[in-house]
């Protein structure tokens, strides 16, 4: 059996659910979605264990705290991405977007030496199971539009907004 903690958190943004397995940080699930994975949790629940522990996560807890405050704009967490690899080549390169920037799909495939995979860095970027961490919404689409975002685009402006991008 898989044995994960977790910890629920309150942001401006809403609530949000961290889980982390012995390896990092997992997942950051936004407030609207926690019901769905909750149920999830429920029907895996002899494959897989969740067990409730803030002490673990208090190091996360704490950065995230401080990013709402503006006092972090980058994260020293350990994470746990299992994906393949060139979504996890685009992830990084997501990472190193400085706060307060943003990059478009299409320069995000450039710099992964893919340059016409601008479509396959969205769908990495859809597939990123920690964002704020791994700030996907600091990417845009490649006519300056917003694009989309995981946690909805009320949040991604919010993020954006906080960060003195918009």
């Amino acid at each position: 059996m898989r044995s994960f903690k977790y910890a629920m958190i309150d942001t401006p943004i809403g609530e949000l659910m961290l889980i982390q397995s012995d390896k990092g940080l997992k997942q950051i699930i936004f407030e609207k979605k926690i019901p769905a994975f909750k149920s999830q949790i429920e029907l895996n629940k002899n494959r897989l264990s969740f067990v409730k522990d803030e002490v673990s996560l208090n190091k996360t807890i704490q950065q995230i705290n401080e990013y709402f405050l503006r006092k972090r704009r980058e994260f020293q967490i350990k994470i746990d991405i299992s994906m393949p690899p060139f979504y996890q080549q685009a992830l990084s390169v997501v990472m190193k977007i400085p706060y307060g920037e943003v990059r478009s799909y299409k320069e995000i495939a450039q710099f992964t030496q893919n340059p016409s995979a601008y479509r396959a860095v969205g769908t990495a970027n859809a597939k990123n199971l920690i964002p704020i961490i791994i700030p996907c919404h600091r990417v845009i689409a490649n006519n300056g539009t917003l694009g989309g975002y995981g946690g909805g685009l009320k949040i991604k402006k919010y993020l954006l907004k906080m960060e003195g991008v918009i």
